[in-house]
């Protein structure tokens, strides 16, 4: 179970570095791009053809995943020595990264990879690494925008 556990997390740490790094836009970059916009699936604007249910739909997505988000970090915290609690989260986050779209997705796959630290800590008795602690930082500064404008403050 540990060895599963361990691949997982280091999948996911894996799959979030690469969801960090800048990547150019499918088909190359086109000349009449203004420079300094941003077009994440998480913040794409609708089409001009879109309701606005739709938009809200988006927007209280995104404040559910943040929701979720600010929930699982409490669990977290509040796991004290307890593995099975903190691999309760790793499943949750794991869920939830299916869910959502766009950067949303790098909250859940961080605090899923602190969550599978913190249990290994439990067991071997070695401390969480830094940098998972850092990523889940990255992580909500990253998608803070997108839960303040949903209404949401997440929460470290």
């Amino acid at each position: 179970m540990k060895k599963i556990l361990a691949a997982a997390a280091v999948a996911s740490l894996a799959g979030l570095a690469a969801c960090s790094t800048a990547a150019p836009a499918p088909g190359g970059s086109t000349p009449s791009s203004a420079p300094g916009t941003s077009t994440s699936a998480a913040t794409q604007v609708p089409p001009s053809g879109a309701s606005e249910a739709a938009a809200g739909a988006e927007a209280s997505g995104a404040k559910a995943a943040c929701e979720l988000f600010n929930s699982l970090h409490a669990d977290l915290r509040a796991a004290g020595n307890d593995a099975n609690a903190f691999e309760d989260v790793y499943r949750e986050a794991a869920d939830a990264k299916g869910r959502v779209s766009g950067d949303l997705s790098g909250l859940f796959a961080s605090i899923g990879v602190l969550a599978l630290d913190y249990s290994s800590e439990v067991e071997t008795g070695e401390p969480v690494d830094q940098a998972s602690k850092d990523l889940v930082r990255d992580a909500v500064f990253a998608n803070s925008g997108t839960c303040t404008a949903a209404g949401v403050t997440l929460r470290l």
